[in-house]
C-alpha cells in the first residue's frame, strides 16, 4: 500500500501501519468509508428525489422510504467504528484524568477490553437476528429485512477490532479530529 493511501486526509492514520494488523485495519476502514459514502449518497439522492416528486409533481416512489431508511441505518452503523478508531466518541473522564498516567492508560485499556467483548457479543447476536429474519421481506421491495441488521454486525465487529487494538497498543495519542 502506498504512503499516499495511508495518509488519506479524511481518514488520518492513528495507529502503526507498519505491522500487517495495522494495514488490514486501515484497509477495512477505507472500505467502510467508501460504503459509508455510498450509503449517505444513496440516502440523500433517494430522499431528495422523493421530496421533489411528491411536492413538485404530486408523484411518489414506492420504495423510497425503505431505501432511505436502509441507507440511514447503514450509514449510522458504518460510521461508529470510524469514530472508535480515533477516540472521537464521547467519554466521561472526570475520574480518570485525576489518576496517574500509568493508571489512566491501564484504565483505558481495561475499558476498551470490556467494550470489545460487548461489541463481539453484539456482532454475534446481530448475526443470529439477521439469520432469523432473512426470510422476511420488506413491504415494497423483495429484499430481506435482515439487511437492516447486517450493518449492526459489521459496525460492531470493526469496532471490536479497533478496541482490541487499543487493548494491545494503547489508545491514540490524541483525539484525532476531535473538538478539543
Amino acid at each position: 500500500m502506498s504512503e499516499a493511501v495511508l495518509r488519506h486526509p479524511v481518514l488520518p492514520v492513528v495507529y502503526d501501519t507498519a505491522r500487517w494488523s495495522g494495514r488490514v485495519l486501515h484497509a477495512l476502514d477505507h472500505l467502510v468509508m467508501v460504503l459509508l459514502l455510498v450509503a449517505v449518497g444513496t440516502m440523500v439522492g433517494v430522499v431528495s428525489a422523493q421530496v421533489l416528486l411528491r411536492y413538485g409533481f404530486n408523484l411518489s416512489i414506492d420504495w423510497a422510504d425503505e431505501i432511505g431508511r436502509l441507507a440511514f441505518v447503514w450509514s449510522i452503523f458504518l460510521a461508529i467504528p470510524l469514530g472508535v478508531r480515533q477516540g472521537a466518541h464521547i467519554g466521561i473522564d472526570i475520574v480518570s484524568d485525576k489518576l496517574p498516567e500509568a493508571w489512566r492508560g491501564a484504565l483505558k485499556r481495561a475499558g476498551a477490553a470490556v467494550c470489545a467483548a460487548m461489541m463481539f457479543a453484539i456482532a454475534w447476536a446481530s448475526l443470529g437476528v439477521a439469520r432469523e429474519q432473512w426470510d422476511e421481506l420488506m413491504a415494497t421491495l423483495d429484499w430481506s429485512v435482515g439487511w437492516f441488521i447486517v450493518p449492526v454486525g459489521i459496525g460492531a465487529l470493526l469496532s471490536a477490532l479497533h478496541l482490541l487494538r487499543i487493548v494491545v497498543v494503547g489508545p491514540p495519542a490524541a483525539h484525532v479530529g476531535g473538538a478539543e
